[in-house]
C-alpha cells in the first residue's frame, strides 16, 4: 500500500524522507499517478499521464537513494510538464489539433532537461489552452479543465492543469509558462505559488512565437520548493540566445533573509484603474499588513503607468496570428474560435503598430525601473476576483470581450520582464482562493521569492494546503 500523505508532501520535504529512508521514489510516484487517475475524471488536469516512465524512472531514483548517490537536488521528485513545453518520448500538442502526435519526440526543453540531469521523475504533461493564448484552461482537444475548489469554476490558464495538479497533489512541481500571467492567473485561482521569472532566467527552447513576453516558471506547493527548483531549472542554456547568465547564487539559500527593512510599495488598485472585488481587496490588505508587522516599510503608492492593454494586444494578437501563419483553411476551423478571432486581428497589424507596442513597452520599463529606485517590491492583488465558470473566456455579465478584462495585474510586468510572484492569501465567502502578487526590478527573483517565504513562514498562505 502507498501512504496517500505523500502527495500531500513538498519537494523539499519528499528529498528529505528519501534521505532518512523513511520511504522511497516509487512510493512516492505511486501515491501521486493515484491521486492523478482519481482527479483527472472531474478535474481534467492532464492531458496525458506517463505512468510506466514514471515508475522506470522511480525505481531507477529509488536505487540510487539506496546507494547513497543521488543524481541532484531533486532526484526522485514527482513533477509535471506543461504541454507547451518539450519532454522526450512525449507528444507536445500545445493544445491544438492542428499538431500532430507523430514524430519521434526525442528532444527535451531546457528546463525539462536541467530537471532530468537532477533526477526528476516525470509523471505527465498538463492542459493548456490552444497555443497558451488565453487566461483560462479550455481547447479543442482536451476540453475544459477545472478549479479544484469547486469544478464547476475554471482553473485559470493558461497553466491550469498544472496548477490544479499542484492543489490536488498530483505532483508537487510543475512547470508552466506565463505570457501574460499564465503561471500566475490558475495559481492564484487555485491556491498554490506562481513564479514568473525574470525574463531569461529559465531558458526558453523552442522560442516562442510571442517573443520575449514568454517566460518559463515554477508551480508549487510555497516559495521554498519555487526556489529549489528554479536553483535546478535557471541555469543558461545554449539553445536559448536570450538566456540570463548564471544567477549570481542560490535561490533556496537566499530565503532566510526576512522582509525587515524593505521597502514595499501597496498598489490596491493601480490608481484607481482597476475595479477589485472586496472580499480579494480584504484578503490582500491583511497579507500587507502582515509584511508589515514583519518589518518591512510599506507604503501605498502605485507605479506610474496607464493601462498598456492595447499594446499588449498587439504584441499578443501578432504573436497568435504568428503561430497559426502555416496552418490550412481546413486547420484553422478546428481552432478555438476566439484563438481564431485574434489570430485574424494579428494579422492586420503593421510593422509599425508592432513596433509602436515596443516603444509602449521600452517606456512602461523605464518608468517600473525608475519605481524600483524607491521601491524594493511592489504588491497588488495577482487578480481582482476569484474563479468564475469553466468554460468560459471571461466572467459572465462582466462585460469584458478578451480575457486581459479580468488580468490587469498581470501582464504589464510580462512587459516589463519583471520577476513576479503569486502566493494565497486567503479565500472568499465560496471558499475560493485569493492571491497577492510581489513584484521586483528585473533580476530581483531572490526578493520576490525571500518576501513570499517569509509570508509563508508566518503563517499568512494556506488556501492552496
Amino acid at each position: 500500500m502507498t501512504d496517500p500523505d505523500l502527495t500531500g508532501l513538498t519537494a523539499a520535504r519528499l528529498v528529505e524522507g528519501y534521505r532518512k529512508g523513511e520511504f522511497s521514489p516509487e512510493e512516492a510516484t505511486l501515491a501521486v499517478l493515484e491521486r492523478a487517475e482519481r482527479i483527472q475524471p472531474e478535474v481534467n488536469a492532464f492531458v496525458r499521464l506517463l505512468p510506466e516512465q514514471a515508475l522506470a524512472q522511480a525505481r531507477e531514483s529509488t536505487e540510487r537513494w539506496r546507494r547513497g548517490e543521488p543524481r541532484g537536488l531533486l532526484d526522485g521528485v514527482p513533477t509535471t510538464v506543461k504541454d507547451i513545453i518539450l519532454l522526450r518520448g512525449a507528444p507536445t500538442l500545445r493544445g491544438s489539433k492542428t499538431v500532430s502526435e507523430k514524430g519521434r519526440w526525442e528532444e527535451d526543453a531546457p528546463s525539462v532537461a536541467r530537471l532530468r540531469e537532477h533526477g526528476a521523475v516525470f509523471v505527465g504533461k498538463t492542459t493548456t489552452p490552444e497555443f497558451g493564448w488565453k487566461g483560462v484552461t479550455d481547447s479543442p482537444l482536451s476540453g475544459v479543465t477545472r478549479n479544484p475548489h469547486d469544478p464547476s469554476r475554471t482553473a485559470g490558464g493558461s497553466s491550469g492543469g498544472a496548477a490544479a495538479a499542484v492543489a490536488l497533489g498530483a505532483g508537487p512541481l510543475a512547470l508552466g509558462t506565463d505570457g501574460g500571467g499564465s503561471v500566475r492567473i490558475p495559481a492564484a485561482f487555485c491556491g498554490i505559488f506562481a513564479l514568473k521569472p525574470t525574463y531569461g532566467r529559465v531558458p526558453l527552447y523552442p522560442a516562442s512565437a510571442f517573443g520575449t513576453l514568454s517566460h518559463v516558471g515554477p508551480m508549487t506547493r510555497d516559495a521554498a520548493d519555487a526556489a529549489l527548483l528554479l536553483d535546478v531549472i535557471g541555469v543558461p542554456d545554449s539553445r536559448d540566445w536570450s538566456a540570463l547568465g548564471p544567477a549570481p547564487g542560490s535561490f533556496s539559500a537566499g530565503l532566510a533573509g526576512g522582509v525587515r527593512g524593505l521597502r514595499v510599495a501597496y498598489s490596491p488598485t493601480l490608481g484607481g484603474q482597476v475595479a477589485v472585488r472586496p472580499a480579494v481587496a480584504a484578503a490582500v490588505r491583511r497579507g500587507v499588513e502582515r509584511l508589515a508587522e514583519l518589518g518591512a516599510y510599506v507604503t501605498e503608492a502605485d507605479p506610474d503607468f496607464a493601462d498598456p492593454v492595447d499594446a499588449f494586444h498587439t504584441l499578443w494578437f501578432s504573436g497568435a496570428a504568428r503561430v497559426t501563419s502555416q496552418l490550412g483553411p481546413g486547420q484553422r476551423e478546428s481552432l478555438d474560435p476566439g484563438l481564431r478571432q485574434i489570430c485574424a486581428t494579428g494579422a492586420r497589424f503593421s510593422a509599425l503598430d508592432y513596433l509602436a507596442a515596443v516603444d509602449v513597452r521600452m517606456e512602461l520599463g523605464r518608468r517600473m525601473g525608475r519605481f524600483h529606485d524607491s521601491y524594493d517590491l511592489l504588491v497588488t492583488p495577482t487578480l481582482p476576483i476569484t474563479a468564475f465558470e469553466a468554460g468560459a473566456e471571461v466572467p459572465k455579465g462582466s462585460g469584458h470581450r478578451r480575457w486581459t478584462g479580468w488580468t490587469p495585474f498581470t501582464y504589464p510586468f510580462n512587459m516589463t520582464q519583471q520577476p513576479a510572484a503569486t502566493l494565497p492569501v486567503g479565500t472568499d465567502a465560496d471558499g475560493l482562493p485569493v492571491g497577492l502578487q510581489l513584484v521586483a526590478a528585473r533580476h530581483r527573483d531572490d526578493l520576490v521569492l525571500r518576501a513570499a517565504h517569509t509570508l509563508y513562514e508566518a503563517g499568512v498562505s494556506g488556501a492552496g494546503s
